[in-house]
C-alpha cells in the first residue's frame, strides 16, 4: 500500500498497533469487571461476535508481549506531549495492560486460598514463556512480570515452552530451564496457562494437574472444578449475596 509520505507511512503503523492496544486494553478491563461479578469473559465476547458488523473480537489475556504493540503506542503518546496534546487513551490502556499480570497473580494467589494453600512456598508451574503462541520470542513477554512477581512473593516457580528451552538471568527473572510439561503439571500446586501453544497436551494436563489457573482460555470446553478462569467461584459469589437463582 502506496502512501504520500514516510511521515504517514509511520502514522500508520502507529496507528495499527496503537488499535490493538487499546481494544486489548478495553477487553482486559472487561475481563476484571466480568471477574468481580462472576461472568465468563469469553462467553460475552463470543456471544458479542456473533454481531455481523460494528464488533471486532479482541481477547483478554496476561499482558501484552512483543516489539510492537506494548512499546509503538507509546512512541505516539511521547510525540504527541510534544505537540501539547495529552494521549489518554494511550496512557490509560497501557495502565490496564501493564497491571494484568499482577491480576493473574493475584488470581493464582486465590485460587491457592480456596485450596487451603498459601502462595508462598507453592510450587506454580508456567505454561508458555514466548509472548505468544507458536514462536519463541520472550521480548517483553508477561510470562517474564508472572514469574517475577511469583518469586517475589515466595512461590517455587517453574516453566515449560517448547519453543523456549532456556530462559537467562536478567535481573528480572532467574536463570531457568524448561522442563516437562506433564511431570511438573503433576507436581505443582498450582499451573497457570500463559501462552497457549497448541502441542501442549492439555487434556492430559488437566488429568495430572491439581489445579490449572487459565489465562487464554486454553481449556475451552472443559468444565473441571480444577480449573480458574476469569470469572470468581459460584459459590463465594453467592455467599456474598452477589447472585442468586431462580
Amino acid at each position: 500500500i502506496s502512501v504520500s509520505s514516510t511521515r504517514v507511512a509511520e502514522m500508520v503503523k502507529l496507528l495499527e498497533n496503537t488499535f490493538r492496544m487499546i481494544n486489548i486494553g478495553l477487553v482486559n478491563e472487561v475481563a476484571m469487571l466480568c471477574d468481580r461479578v462472576g461472568i465468563n469473559v469469553w462467553e460475552v465476547i463470543e456471544a458479542a461476535a456473533t454481531k455481523p458488523f460494528g464488533f471486532m473480537p479482541f481477547f483478554p489475556g496476561p499482558g501484552l508481549g512483543g516489539h510492537c504493540i506494548p512499546i509503538d503506542p507509546f512512541y505516539l503518546s511521547w510525540k504527541t506531549k510534544q505537540a501539547g496534546i495529552e494521549a489518554r487513551f494511550i496512557e490509560l490502556a497501557g495502565y490496564i495492560n501493564g497491571n494484568m499480570p499482577h491480576f493473574v497473580v493475584d488470581k493464582i494467589q486465590n485460587a491457592l486460598n480456596d485450596h487451603a494453600k498459601a502462595l508462598k512456598g507453592s510450587h506454580v508451574h508456567v505454561l508458555g514463556v514466548a509472548y505468544k503462541r507458536e514462536i519463541d520470542d520472550v521480548r517483553e513477554s508477561p510470562a517474564l512480570d508472572i514469574i517475577h512477581l511469583l518469586d517475589k512473593r515466595g512461590a517455587k516457580v517453574t516453566y515449560s515452552d517448547p519453543y523456549v528451552p532456556h530462559l537467562r538471568a536478567d535481573g528480572v527473572v532467574p536463570a531457568m530451564s524448561s522442563v516437562d510439561p506433564l511431570a511438573a503439571s503433576a507436581e505443582a500446586d498450582c499451573v497457570v496457562i500463559v501462552t497457549d501453544h497448541k502441542s501442549f497436551d492439555y487434556g492430559r494436563i488437566l488429568d495430572a494437574a491439581k489445579l490449572i489457573v487459565d489465562t487464554r482460555n486454553a481449556l475451552k470446553g472443559s468444565s473441571s472444578e480444577k480449573i480458574v478462569r476469569s470469572e470468581e467461584h459460584t459459590s463465594e459469589l453467592q455467599s456474598r449475596g452477589l447472585i442468586s437463582y431462580a
